[in-house]
């Protein structure tokens, strides 16, 4: 997760970088044109300030080539034509200037034209004053000298207009011009400041990633000597294939499982296919090019042999990752499983042995059953002769001896039963059936009828739920629990035993384990019998264990065992609540469906 968290800032700063140089670029732009205003600006006023100047001199051209015709008319010297003869190149070389200067204006355009048709047909009048001078014709030298003044009156109007408007012009380029020039220091200083806030913002990213960066490269070299001392307790090793690049690389216990100092040898396959068993070689090959082609497989089993020539047995499972730029490499582990291996072994033996057991103690019950019920009904038909028949001929002592056999050949019989019945219960039949209880509780209170009316009890139940159940097994279950409370009753006191029954879930009853099922039926049996102390309530469930002297109370001691047995089959519960002259309580939970 933090590797992912790396690249997404990564691409954030990739991001920010792309911004910041789009925003630089944009502000290089608004900078640039900005300059570029200022600068047309500037030019503007210049230009403004040359047309000016160029108008200037253009008046004082043709003042100056007035003042020479006409202090050669008065005067007739040839040297005030100098500044005559010269003019008209001047001038032309002003008229081009003030074109170019106009060209993008075209009032002052139409105007420079104007001026030059009026300052060349002012030329024309000076050079005609100067023939009619020569010529001597006064009166038409008054009369073009005339036409010269309101030629130079027009041309003094002309120059005016176009001065005026080349002021007018020059305010407000020298206005534009002041204010581009205003913001040109707010404008770079902005400039300057949002580099230099992008700079102090990559900085303090770059430098965050840097410490990040160096905070994940620790938790990564501790990662990886975890990893390294993960691997050595849970001995098993890592590899990795770059199949584009067919390059190998093998943790430091991958090594170690085959033997090897760490690196000792260029991790490839060839190298670890010298250490594979050479009947699993194939299997182990043909494996891995399926992991190539599925991606995922099952784990599988396969045999090494190490340096010094011991076979272990490993378990391997790889994976195909594929990144974003398409290229392939196979993870995977390897696990020394030698010890899991043998122990395998060892429980299919003990398997084994359990499975003869078995068939011994089955040949055990059916002995139980036939060879030693025969012998010992001889006995008891015998020894119900000789009471019958030879009992008045014996002696007092021989009396007591025949009885005590009588007791001694009943109890083997109870003893052989409940033996029998034990090892039913133990024989989980998988014939489950949906019956009533009520039903199975009715058939073993008629089982018991005799005793229930000689100790004449008091039997009251609830409504029992219908279950699926093993019926012959719950019958016998609720006869051993009543016959118990019918044992173990009060002298002179009338047995009272009272069974109810209830839904409850798991998380509703303390007793039951919170792995178990969710819901139960919990069928309680409460009489009030001598009762036993609650230290004793698991001991009374162990096999042949018994809390009164067989001379007290008749039994085997296997009655309850048999109920624990049954409850277990059924995957249910059944405690035991106790209390000396007060009674005992036994409570059974049944899983529902």
């Amino acid at each position: 997760m933090k590797f992912t968290g790396f690249l997404q800032k990564s691409l954030l700063l990739k991001v920010l970088f792309v911004i910041s140089i789009a925003v630089i670029f944009f502000i290089s732009g608004v900078t640039y044109k900005h300059l570029s205003t200022l600068s047309d600006s500037s030019i503007d006023v210049s230009r403004a300030h040359e047309v000016s100047l160029q108008l200037e001199r253009l008046m004082s051209q043709l003042r100056d080539a007035e003042t020479g015709s006409r202090g050669y008319i008065i005067t007739r010297d040839s040297t005030h034509l100098e500044p005559y003869n010269y003019v008209r190149i001047r001038i032309e070389a002003s008229f081009s200037i003030l074109n170019h200067l106009t060209k993008n204006n075209e009032v002052q355009n139409e105007n420079v034209a104007l001026l030059e048709n009026l300052v060349y047909n002012r030329l024309q009048i000076m050079e005609n004053s100067i023939a009619f001078a020569n010529a001597n014709k006064t009166e038409e030298l008054q009369l073009n000298l005339l036409r010269g003044k309101k030629t130079m009156d027009s041309i003094r109007n002309c120059i005016a207009t176009m001065s005026e408007l080349e002021t007018k012009i020059l305010s407000i380029r020298q206005q534009k011009y002041n204010n581009t020039f205003s913001n040109t220091p707010i404008l770079i200083y902005i400039i300057i400041l949002i580099g230099l806030i992008l700079s102090v913002l990559s900085f303090v990213k770059i430098n965050r990633d840097v410490n990040e960066l160096k905070k994940a490269n620790n938790q990564l070299s501790i990662a990886n000597e975890s990893s390294n001392m993960a691997e050595i307790v849970g001995n098993f090793g890592s590899w990795q294939w770059e199949i584009d690049n067919d390059k190998y690389s093998f943790s430091d216990n991958q090594y170690r499982l085959l033997g090897c100092e760490p690196q000792s040898f260029e991790a490839n396959f060839d190298n670890l296919m010298k250490y594979i068993h050479p009947e699993d070689l194939e299997h182990v090959q043909d494996v891995m090019n399926r992991m190539i082609q599925n991606e995922k497989l099952p784990s599988f089993n396969y045999r090494i042999i190490k340096e010094d020539g011991q076979i272990r047995y490993f378990r391997g499972i790889g994976k195909l990752i594929t990144n974003k730029s398409g290229s392939k490499t196979l993870l995977g582990t390897t696990s020394d499983i030698t010890d899991e291996y043998n122990a395998i072994l060892e429980t299919e033996e003990r398997n084994r042995e359990l499975e003869r057991s078995n068939k011994e103690l089955t040949a055990f019950n059916y002995a139980a059953s036939h060879d030693l019920q025969e012998p010992l009904r001889k006995i008891q038909t015998f020894i119900s002769r000789l009471d019958d028949n030879e009992a008045e001929n014996l002696s007092e002592s021989g009396k007591d001896y025949l009885k005590r056999i009588i007791v001694a050949a009943d109890r083997m019989r109870n003893l052989i039963d409940d033996l029998l019945q034990f090892s039913r219960s133990n024989k989980i039949e998988k014939n489950f059936e949906t019956i009533d209880l009520n039903q199975l509780l009715d058939n073993a209170k008629l089982e018991l009828s005799p005793t229930i009316e000689e100790k004449k009890a008091v039997i009251l139940s609830e409504k029992l739920p219908e279950l699926e159940v093993i019926p012959f097994q719950i019958q016998q279950l609720f006869t051993n629990l009543i016959s118990n409370s019918l044992k173990y009753s009060k002298e002179n006191v009338a047995p009272e035993i009272s069974i109810t029954a209830a839904k409850v879930t798991a998380s509703d009853d303390e007793r039951i384990p919170s792995a178990s099922k969710d819901k139960y039926s919990r069928i309680t049996f409460r009489d009030n019998g001598i009762g036993f102390e609650q230290e004793y309530a698991e001991k009374i469930f162990i096999l042949f264990n018994r809390l009164h002297n067989k001379n007290e109370y008749a039994g085997t001691g296997i009655g309850l065992a048999i109920c624990r047995k049954i409850v277990e089959n059924h995957k249910g519960y059944i405690f035991a609540d106790g209390e000396p002259n007060i009674g005992a309580t036994f409570t059974i939970y049944l899983p529902t469906a």
